[in-house]
């Protein structure tokens, strides 16, 4: 157990309120940044990279052939825009051109503070220059970017969720279980992470929920999620995939960890084949026990 947990499990034992004041800090962190990894840096050299303005910070855009309609990639908390980098060699052997960004205080972008506003902030104003897009493809919180974005302002016939959830709230509530939070701390993590976005926790619910506001008719989903992920347990994204019966095929691979789901074949061929094909005519709802390749 580090010793800030410790901390904030003797300061919940006092007072919730203070120790969900610590989690919030501790939940919101950035550092350290995810470096490049050497294998991906070819990739990386290959983008063509743009300054975006978003909510008066500078962001790190990327772009990977001049087609139409890109595909967006949408990376996690703590990540970067290259951990994307098998997906886009995939994606650009099939003649896909593919766009994404690096969050304030993440990747190659300064800053050392950020949320989920500057990712849709970001996405909006990549729509606006390469949109409307293919498909929307978001890992983790990127992932609750690419369903909010698909929901809202940004439609797309396709989008792909890889290791997320339905909301943010599932998020909060994974990392308060993991560093034990009692009930009142925990509620005070919730009420601090909304007014962090400017809302209150049943406003976060409300806009943010895919599974009770699903995606538009139009829009199919692949819901990509690891048995195994100990960084966000799969059963939100199961909600998700219930949600959106009918026009929902769901991935639940096994032995591969939060990120390493990346890179992994079996995950890089259903998200290609997605893309470039459409989801196939059996892609329906599935028992959820069930992996559904």
């Amino acid at each position: 157990m580090s010793s800030v947990v410790r901390s904030i499990r003797l300061a919940d034992a006092i007072s919730p309120a203070l120790a969900g004041g610590i989690a919030y800090r501790l939940f919101f962190r950035t550092r350290p940044r995810m470096p490049l990894r050497d294998r991906d840096a070819a990739t990386d050299l290959a983008a063509r990279r743009a300054e975006l303005r978003v909510r008066g910070r500078s962001v790190v855009a990327y772009q990977w052939g001049t087609e139409d309609r890109p595909v967006l990639v949408v990376h996690g908390w703590k990540g970067r825009a290259t951990q994307f980098a098998p997906l886009v060699r995939e994606l650009r052997a099939r003649g896909r051109s593919v766009v994404s960004f690096d969050a304030p205080a993440h990747g190659a972008s300064p800053g050392r503070r950020t949320d989920i506003r500057d990712w849709l902030a970001a996405i909006d104003e990549l729509q606006r220059r390469h949109g409307p897009f293919a498909a929307i493809v978001g890992h983790s919180v990127g992932a609750v970017a690419a369903l909010t974005a698909g929901r809202t302002f940004a439609p797309t016939p396709l989008v792909v969720t890889i290791a997320g959830a339905a909301s943010p709230i599932a998020m909060v509530d994974q990392f308060a279980g993991m560093i034990g939070l009692s009930p009142g701390a925990r509620a005070e993590l919730e009420r601090r992470f909304a007014a962090r976005i400017g809302e209150s926790p049943a406003s976060v619910r409300e806009l943010f929920d895919a599974a009770d506001d699903p995606l538009p008719d139009g829009t199919s989903l692949l819901v990509v999620h690891g048995r195994d992920d100990r960084g966000l347990p799969d059963e939100d994204s199961l909600r998700l995939h219930r949600a959106h019966a009918g026009r929902s095929r769901m991935l639940r691979p096994v032995g591969l960890g939060h990120n390493s789901i990346l890179s992994d074949d079996e995950v890089l061929d259903a998200v290609v084949e997605a893309v470039t094909g459409g989801l196939p005519a059996d892609a329906v709802e599935r028992p959820a026990d069930l992996a559904i390749g």
